[in-house]
């Protein structure tokens, strides 16, 4: 077991490392591109089990495993939840420190949704006017790192220098990387826009870059809500990350998309918005909070124990996780049940910016959804109440599917600007009965996993089946985009009387839009690659979750407590 304690004998600072993600609710998952427009972005508090520190000398035996818990902690851990309220009686006034610290919480979420917001959201749609899907597909591996944090989460909470703090020996390097690189991106963004094609690959490991700073610091700080707040007020820490998060992600998609349209800004008369003007505002932000925090805002020291000390440990639980045969079942679930909206999330909203549909709709039809599935995600915790969360997640697929058959079907007949309001609102509703079905679904199995994960290693459990829940919408992106240019047949139509003799007649690729665009013609589809992707993946999704998903999860929901248990 590797590890250091908090100083050497001599008292200087040491370099300490301690287990455990940190991480005590469901990941929050941002899903940037559904139909028509985004999906919404849902959050639910479920009732995550709080055992204590766990041990790593567990027989066995499960009496001696509950041993190792109090009398009420054994009696939760029996039934895989905490059912315990936080509140007994009345519940306490919350504190000016406890206010502040939510403030501040609230802060640091907001950083991070910011360059998040920007690489999921709008800066795709910016891309679309000068790119092809397949280079697009390209950019998109910048939003696989946030579902992939897992992988390095045991390395942040352990590794720290006590003299800084836990969490702020994180926090700061990662906020003053994040504004470094926003503010190089700003000092280039004209160069980096003018022709993105031929620097497709630039810009994709800048904002790689930035959602890998983006999902550290929001590890660090993730564990930091558990010690900043306290016991009483420990559940509003999901409520900052909520307000912080959705504020960052929306102010980066929804208001920077309607400022930076120089229709908006003409027809209200302000000034328009540049990508460059908004990335150095934001990186004098994290300059500046990033320079408070390190001054005047103090951590409070964590108690560590042995167990806390290895790095090696969390790796062998999760190893020892993913060994479970119905984890196994879990696992390829996850990893496949997306796939029939794959094409939907991936292309939709960017077929029909192709159609015409404007940027600031796009932007009014998001923020007209948002509230909406705040409401949704508070019916739908309800409904995944009981022994059988699994339920709705299952009937939600129905649904979601249809939405992503009518979203198809409305990009083919998707008529010329300007749109009528009819068919605006329409685009709303369908917009938010859509992401409706997805914040079902999101809450189902949030609600299933906190069921299911072991108490005793709660964190560590959840975070590693909400990964694999999120990397099931992740990975099928960049094939959906590659796809849509693969299966297209276009080709260059000419002005009448050109006497230019084209290389290729073919517009689909990369080289043959570039070729025709050079030459003053049209590229005309005679096949459009994105309603096969598109009937492929319902397809898939009909057939995966009559044969599979349905079963096994029928099965998964029917085990008892216990099977989900591991023995270190």
């Amino acid at each position: 077991m590797s590890g250091s304690s908090n100083k050497s004998q001599n008292g200087s600072p040491k370099i300490l490392r301690a287990s455990g993600t940190g991480r005590g609710a469901a990941i929050h998952q941002i899903n940037p591109m559904t139909s028509p427009a985004l999906e919404g972005t849902s959050f639910i508090s479920p009732r995550t089990p709080r055992g204590g520190r766990y041990s790593f000398d567990r027989t066995s035996d499960d009496d001696v495993e509950l041993r190792l818990l109090g009398e009420d902690d054994q009696r939760r851990a029996a039934n895989g939840i905490d059912d315990t309220p936080y509140y007994k009686g009345e519940p306490k006034r919350i504190s000016s420190r406890d206010k502040r610290n939510m403030v501040l919480l609230c802060v640091l979420y907001l950083i991070q949704g910011v360059p998040t917001g920007l690489a999921l959201g709008s800066v795709p749609f910016l891309l679309k006017e000068k790119l092809t899907y397949s280079a697009i597909a390209t950019f998109s591996l910048s939003s696989y790192p946030y579902s992939l944090k897992l992988l390095w989460s045991p390395i942040v909470d352990s590794l720290f220098f006590p003299s800084i703090g836990r969490r702020k020996s994180w926090i700061i390097p990662m906020q003053l990387i994040v504004g470094t690189v926003m503010l190089y991106i700003s000092l280039n963004v004209d160069t980096l826009l003018e022709n993105p094609a031929s620097h497709i690959n630039q810009l994709t490991f800048l904002f790689t870059l930035l959602v890998v700073l983006a999902a550290t610091q929001d590890i660090a700080v993730d564990g930091w809500a558990l010690t900043l707040l306290s016991q009483d007020c420990l559940s509003y820490a999901s409520t900052c990350q909520t307000i912080g998060l959705n504020t960052g992600f929306f102010a980066s998609f929804t208001v920077f998309l309607a400022l930076n349209s120089e229709s908006f800004c003409e027809k209200w008369g302000i000034p328009r918005l540049t990508l460059g003007a908004y990335l150095t505002f934001w990186a004098f932000v994290c300059y500046l909070v990033t320079i408070w925090l390190t001054f005047f805002k103090k951590e409070d020291p964590e108690p560590l124990t042995e167990a806390d000390l290895s790095i090696m440990g969390v790796y062998k639980q999760i190893w020892e996780v993913c060994k479970l045969k119905h984890v196994q079942m879990i696992i390829v679930m996850h990893m496949f049940a997306k796939l029939g909206f794959a094409a939907n999330e991936a292309a939709t909203s960017l077929k029909m910016v192709d159609k015409g549909f404007q940027k600031e709709d796009l932007a009014v039809t998001v923020l007209i959804d948002f509230p909406c599935q705040i409401f949704g995600g508070w019916l739908a915790a309800k409904w995944s109440r009981g022994d059988k969360p699994l339920r709705p997640w299952i009937w939600a697929f129905w649904p979601r599917l249809g939405f992503c058959l009518l979203s198809t079907i409305v990009v083919y007949y998707f008529p010329p600007q300007p749109l009528s309001m009819a068919f605006f609102g329409f685009l709303v509703v369908t917009t938010v009965l859509s992401s409706f079905t997805s914040t079902i679904q999101f809450v189902g199995i949030s609600a299933f996993h906190t069921r299911v994960s072991d108490p005793l290693i709660g964190g560590t459990y959840m975070t590693l089946l909400n990964t694999f829940t999120n990397m099931g919408g992740t990975w099928p992106k960049w094939f959906v985009l590659k796809g849509v240019d693969l299966f297209s047949v276009a080709t260059c139509s000419l002005p009448s009387g050109s006497n230019l003799i084209l290389e290729t007649t073919s517009c689909a690729s990369d080289h043959g839009k570039e070729v025709c665009k050079a030459a003053k013609g049209d590229c005309i589809y005679e096949t459009d690659g994105y309603y096969i992707v598109s009937g492929v993946c319902m397809a898939f999704g009909v057939v995966f979750l009559i044969a599979y998903i349905i079963p096994t999860a029928k099965k998964l929901q029917a085990l008892p407590l216990t099977a989900w248990r591991i023995k270190l």
